[in-house]
């Protein structure tokens, strides 16, 4: 239950082209807090309860407990989560043995794209391709939790 992820800014939209999933995502947080995060979300027809924690002194490690609930009460839980509900389209690309998952933001995010790849260890080798841009894993301006009371569209 201990995920090390690291997010990169996107600097074209090149990624769509070798994309072998999309799903539009909607996402809210229960609470925001930077030590732990609850988080609902719907992604496609499928809903999902998180839980993560602070991530260690890289950005990269974090604790985090995910649950697949009903499409309904996910719906139900979005209604009661602090304001600014995220909306994304999420495209999943492979690349050697890894998957990058990059989301495109809307509404108040609109014009952010972020990629993101899950390893095995923080010093994992992964191919980065042409489009991958400046890394911003331990950035927390653009962890989803702050984009949700901080859009993109303000700074």
């Amino acid at each position: 239950m201990i995920e090390i992820e690291r997010k990169f800014l996107v600097k074209s939209e090149e990624f769509k082209e070798r994309a072998f999933a999309k799903n539009e995502i909607a996402q809210g947080y229960l609470n925001s807090d930077t030590e732990r995060t609850v988080r609902v979300r719907i992604k496609g027809n499928q809903g999902f309860l998180t839980i993560k924690g602070k991530g260690n002194e890289s950005g990269m490690t974090r604790f985090e407990w995910e649950k697949e609930i009903p499409v309904s009460e996910a719906k139900m839980l979005l209604e009661l989560c602090e304001n600014g509900v995220i909306r994304k389209v999420r495209f999943e690309v492979k690349l050697g043995n890894h998957i990058y998952e990059i989301d495109e933001f809307f509404g108040e995010n609109e014009g952010l794209i972020i990629a993101e790849i899950e390893l095995q260890s923080e010093d994992e080798a992964f191919e980065k391709p042409e489009w991958l841009g400046e890394e911003v894993t331990n950035n927390v301006k653009y962890y989803n939790s702050y984009l949700s009371k901080n859009p993109f569209k303000n700074w």
